[in-house]
């Protein structure tokens, strides 16, 4: 039972932490000016940086776990797109405290690396048949969701900081 709940949270912790964000953004809203801001800050922090520290972390320290998750076979490319989700993570983490600039560019390299991987994702589903849940279910969805919710907000906040000047 305890097993089962902790495999399931670890499946959606990247919805778990989109849910995070959006609340989290929510909070003081009626107070605040600068609502894109503040929603694109924790969706970076939260479904993209998290995120992508923990993918990271599996794919180096846990490689085969990683592979049966996603229903790979164990590859030593896994270190290199470990390494690719962690830079993609730190860089979205410190973007949280960061200026306009700095989460544009965030969001940028974010946004070509998660939707590089949902076009990866469907390709493993046309050509391999692999519909496994780390390929065809929250990994999937969260690689378009996140990225093109952070590209909207943050012309969203573009937009209301130049209407403030």
């Amino acid at each position: 039972m305890i097993a089962g709940s902790i495999a399931f949270f670890i499946r959606n912790l990247p919805a778990a932490l989109l849910v995070s964000a959006l609340l989290l953004g929510a909070a003081g809203l009626p107070r605040r000016s600068d609502v894109a801001s503040r929603f694109l800050g924790w969706i970076l922090l939260l479904p993209i940086g998290v995120t992508g520290l923990w993918a990271g972390i599996a794919h180096i320290f846990y490689p085969s776990v990683a592979a049966a998750y996603i229903g790979w076979e164990d590859s030593p490319l896994q270190y290199e797109v470990g390494m690719a989700d962690l830079a993609i993570g730190v860089t979205a983490c410190v973007a949280f405290w960061r200026t306009w600039d700095f989460r544009a560019a965030a969001v940028c390299a974010a946004s070509i690396f998660l939707l590089g991987d949902a076009i990866g994702h469907v390709r493993q589903m046309l050509t391999t048949g692999n519909f496994t849940s780390g390929n065809a279910g929250v990994p999937f969805y969260m690689d378009i969701i996140a990225p093109l919710l952070a590209i909207g907000l943050l012309i969203a906040a573009r937009r209301a900081s130049s209407v403030g000047r």
